[in-house]
């Protein structure tokens, strides 16, 4: 049933206020945590998590087409971001504010896209992933996180382990060369017959920028899964017992409370008693942990450098990624919209819902916030907790905001550990088990699509990974439904229908007497380009001694075009043979598809084509000779 609270964009319903301030604080409170861990995953630091977290929340719930739906920062748009955010530091030599305005111009174009795709109606059409490439891509999210999480749970940092950085200092020479040159060549100063400029530059390098660069180096190095198993050796070598137990306590209390209550959010009780505790050992100097980025305080500034130090040579190659978080964020906000549905009865309008995430993304983008989408555990506890309407989200963003304004420095004191053991709960708990069980019982394809989905995604790239396997699930798909459509269609001579199945019992009222001049085709689905090379082959089986040939399209619910052109080529074929068509049961999208090219009166007259098998029937019972293998019309042709 449809919500009828929902009066537009701006349509308020202040009749569940009370239910609507609750879940919005319950949801923001379990959202703390959660963005501030995503932040720091991130690499662009906690403060980044927490202001998508509040203008995400906000707006998509003022915008958005879920009523009860709050969102922002999410395991699998942060495991996206993250690469993007490398990458384009990595561009920029690892300098993090350089390559800011560049990284949030990205995000604000894939909330721009967000909201092209709802203004133009892809918002119905997001429901239609297939459950393999979902369920390999979130098992994927997990796996990445698990993964790049053990370097900060056991205190590993690359940039500060000496021996490796010292292993780098050949590399970072080489790059800080390269920059002068290339720079040089950018001023026009770049000459073959004297490097005394380049000499002159390369002197001016000091030895904390090249230990600088060989650190950046060594990050890069460590970075992602394959970095982070490269690098698990010297971690374990290198373990901070200090940080590995505090990622334990963490990770025991989020999962040992759960089974005390869950009224409360374990996550949150195990980053303030843990925070808590941690702090005041550190500060009777009894250990010495390692604290997240500092947060700013006061209310995050709009980033006009995105628009200041716009550079398009950055952004090009990051175009098909913005479209692909995109997308991203509409399957994930969409997927939690039909879980809000199902517990509240309500339908949601999905192309609102995309227009109202782009606007969220987009604004929090400006500020210098990471990307998010619905956030299904965060949803299900606002509507648990009572929330109903858009203002339970609206809620939760305003509270976060409050926690950013009144409580950054003491947020900033939060162990960095703690995320870690946070982001470890988070991993484990996003993968799809669900499907992972179902294994033995799935059909060999879809575990295949499944497990490449998994694999790329875990070991080369997210996005092309779910494109990947869209294009493979999509194959297999179509060949499926032609087997299927081949299998269960058929062609029959008329003394052939006393061994009809059911289905065709109406076929019997058709006298014996036409023995091989009435054949009939049984189309049994869609004629579509995956099955027109079956289709012609059945063609193929009529007899010269065929005179008239009946298509039932009962059960055609659609033809494609290339079915559409092959359809054409076989009505001219029988047309040569003087074989005439009739058509029975044109369903509405195919009749007008035959009538748009001029399929139908050009190849199969009006008076061929029939509603139902009992019209077909009287008219071959008047119009067709038993016994001379010939119909009346087809001898006035000849």
């Amino acid at each position: 049933m449809n919500d009828k609270k929902d009066n537009g964009f701006f349509g308020f319903d202040f009749t569940h206020l009370k239910g609507d301030l609750f879940g919005g604080l319950t949801a923001g409170i379990v959202a703390l945590p959660l963005a501030l861990a995503f932040g720091l995953s991130s690499g662009m630091g906690p403060d980044a998590g927490l202001y998508g977290a509040i203008f995400i929340a906000f707006f998509a719930a003022l915008f958005g087409g879920t009523n009860t739906q709050i969102s922002g920062p999410t395991a699998p748009m942060t495991a996206v971001s993250m690469v993007i955010i490398a990458s384009i530091v990595q561009q920029n030599n690892g300098n993090l504010e350089a390559a800011i305005p560049a990284i949030l111009t990205v995000f604000l174009l894939a909330g721009l896209i967000l909201i092209v795709l709802g203004l133009i109606g892809i918002g119905a059409y997001i429901r239609y992933m297939p459950y393999p490439v979902v369920s390999g891509f979130m098992t994927a999210i997990g796996v990445i996180i698990l993964v790049t999480q053990v370097l900060p749970m056991l205190g590993y940092y690359p940039k500060e382990d000496v021996d490796l950085v010292q292993q780098f200092i050949p590399q970072a020479e080489e790059v800080l060369l390269d920059k002068i040159l290339k720079d040089e060549a950018g001023e026009g100063i770049l000459v073959l017959e004297t490097f005394e400029e380049t000499i002159k530059r390369a002197g001016e390098v000091t030895d904390a920028a090249i230990l600088e660069e060989a650190g950046n180096l060594a990050s890069k190095h460590s970075s992602g899964v394959i970095g982070a198993i490269r690098s698990f050796g010297r971690a374990f070598q290198n373990i901070n017992f200090i940080e590995f137990f505090l990622a334990l306590l963490t990770i025991f209390i989020i999962y040992g409370f759960k089974r005390i209550t869950t009224a409360i959010p374990s996550s949150l009780v195990a980053l303030l008693v843990v925070s808590v505790g941690a702090y005041l050992l550190q500060m009777y100097g009894i250990i010495n942990y390692r604290p997240i980025p500092e947060i700013p305080s006061g209310f995050p500034s709009l980033r006009f450098d995105i628009f200041t130090n716009f550079s398009f040579s950055q952004v090009t190659p990051y175009i098909a990624t913005a479209f692909s978080l995109a997308f991203l964020g509409a399957i994930d906000s969409l997927l939690t919209s039909i879980v809000a549905d199902n517990m509240t009865k309500t339908k949601h309008n999905p192309n609102k819902e995309l227009v109202g995430q782009g606007i969220g993304n987009g604004i929090a983008a400006l500020f210098g916030g990471i990307p998010g989408a619905g956030a299904t555990i965060r949803t299900v506890v606002n509507i648990q907790a009572g929330g109903k309407t858009k203002l339970s989200g609206m809620v939760a963003g305003v509270l976060l905001l409050v926690i950013l304004l009144a409580l950054g420095p003491i947020a900033s004191q939060i162990p960095a550990a703690v995320l870690a053991g946070i982001l470890i709960t988070v991993g484990i708990g996003v993968m799809d088990y669900k499907g992972l069980k179902a294994l033995p019982n799935m059909p060999k394809s879809e575990i295949v699509v499944m497990f490449i989905v998994l694999i790329l995604s875990v070991f080369w790239n997210l996005v092309y990974a779910v494109g990947i396997g869209l294009v493979i699930a999509a194959l297999i798909f179509m060949k499926k439904m032609a087997d299927s459509t081949a299998n269960e269609s058929e062609i029959k001579r008329a003394k052939d229908l006393t061994e009809s199945p059911d289905f065709w019992l109406d076929e019997k009222a058709l006298p014996t007497k036409f023995k091989e001049e009435v054949y009939i085709k049984h189309l049994n689905g869609p004629l579509f380009f995956g099955f027109t090379n079956d289709f012609q082959e059945l063609m193929t089986k009529i007899p010269a001694t065929a005179s008239n040939v009946i298509i039932r399209m009962d059960r055609v619910p659609y033809i494609d075009q290339s079915g559409l052109f092959t359809m054409e080529d076989v009505l001219i074929d029988l047309e040569s043979k003087n074989v005439a068509v009739l058509f029975v049961g044109l369903k509405e999208q195919p009749d007008y598809m035959l009538r748009n090219i001029g399929l139908i009166p050009d190849l199969v007259p009006e008076d061929h084509v029939f509603t139902d098998f009992k019209e077909c029937v009287e008219w071959v019972i008047g119009n067709v000779d038993g016994d001379q293998y010939t119909s009346k019309e087809t001898k006035k042709s000849v």
